[in-house]
């Protein structure tokens, strides 16, 4: 059987894409990943003490897109969940993103009466604003609060996680977690927060149920004939897919140490970071993020590490202006190949996506196909 379409990677991605072209426009796709599991890095399943993990760090969904929520609503229901993270600063377990509740922590009355005013006055109650912005102030008092709080939780924590600090990468990769001029200790403010009530990878199940999709897993990508299939969908790093003519792609890996403890609670936040002390950069407790009652808890320890080519897996573009360009280089490859191409997600597209923006992109590109790819 030759097949319309091969996707390669059966992550939220090619799941989303598979499950439009199926249902949309009745083309056949066959649905590849060289894990032995459905759902890529959201991929659940219970461990082997019967406590149900994310086999690849948390996922929390959250999304402000309306159209998104609504899409993935049809494969599951939901368990309304909000994520607070701490950070042990100082032997103190501080609110993450750091917020008016942190500031009081870390300084004594009078100083956190000056700052807090201070930052309230130059940008109002409830403000959100990016560490190096905050930095870059034309007021010294604002610049010596924003260093104080540079170096308590972002510096050494983003030296571990990324390898660089944080004035060298991309001002987006700090932005994602601002400082708060609030007492909102939600990791997200966004209005749609919740987990899939039976777990991501039954979800996935859901939106690739389809008979016009065949599901092949621990298949990689080169093991599938050309003839089998007429337009490609990678979703992968271009970089193996060119066979690295170009050079790597930087990305982070991350290596997962889960440690099974016989207590009901380990500590008294879904996730707790590491921002000064330790080589990892946090430990996530699985039962607040699944809402299971079973006896005993599994915690799951990050260390981030580089990323080796067939060594460990690549989690995060690194966004620096020379790997954009490198990116772009390879993408000028696709038309090269024997057949239609298209890169997408995370890995192809060299872009940190959370999860709402990689079903977006999806849907996205499933909107822009060309007539002769819809036929």
């Amino acid at each position: 059987m030759t097949f319309d379409w091969l996707i390669v990677g059966a992550g939220f991605s090619g799941c989303t894409l598979a499950e439009r072209i199926a249902s949309q426009l009745r083309q056949t796709v066959l649905l590849i990943d060289r894990r032995p599991y459905l759902g890529g890095n959201a991929a659940d399943a219970l461990d082997p003490h019967g406590i149900f993990v994310h086999l690849h760090g948390p996922h929390i969904f959250h999304t402000r897109s309306r159209e998104v929520w609504n899409y993935l609503s049809a494969f599951t229901s939901w368990r309304p969940y909000q994520h607070r993270v701490r950070a042990l600063v100082d032997g103190l377990a501080i609110p993450i993103p750091f917020n008016l509740d942190s500031l009081k922590a870390l300084s004594t009355p009078a100083a956190f009466k000056s700052a807090s005013t201070l930052l309230l006055h130059a940008f109002g109650d409830g403000a959100e604003i990016p560490i190096l912005r905050l930095r870059r102030h034309r007021d010294p008092g604002i610049r010596a609060i924003a260093t104080f709080i540079y170096e308590k939780v972002f510096h050494n924590y983003t030296l571990k996680q990324w390898g660089l600090p944080p004035d060298q990468l991309d001002p987006s990769v700090t932005a994602r977690v601002p400082v708060r001029l609030s007492r909102d200790d939600r990791y997200f403010t966004d209005p749609y927060q919740a987990m899939p009530l039976d777990g991501y990878t039954p979800m996935f199940e859901r939106m690739v149920q389809s008979p016009l999709i065949t599901l092949r897993l621990n298949t990689p990508f080169l093991e599938v004939p050309a003839r089998q299939y007429r337009r490609l969908v990678y979703t992968g790093a271009l970089d193996e897919l060119f066979a690295y003519s170009r050079g790597a792609l930087p990305y982070r890996s991350l290596r997962f140490d889960a440690e099974h403890l016989p207590v009901q609670r380990f500590q008294h936040a879904a996730t707790v970071n590491y921002p000064n002390t330790e080589l990892f950069t946090r430990i996530t407790e699985m039962k607040y993020l699944t809402g299971q009652a079973a006896p005993g808890t599994t915690i799951v320890r990050e260390y981030p590490q580089p990323h080796q080519p067939g060594v460990n897996e690549p989690y995060y573009p690194i966004p620096l202006p020379a790997n954009r360009d490198l990116h772009e280089d390879y993408l000028a490859d696709l038309p090269s190949l024997d057949r239609p191409v298209l890169a997408l997600g995370r890995l192809a597209d060299y872009r940190y996506y959370n999860m709402d923006q990689a079903v977006a992109r999806a849907l996205a590109l499933f909107d822009s196909l060309p007539g002769r790819l819809r036929t």
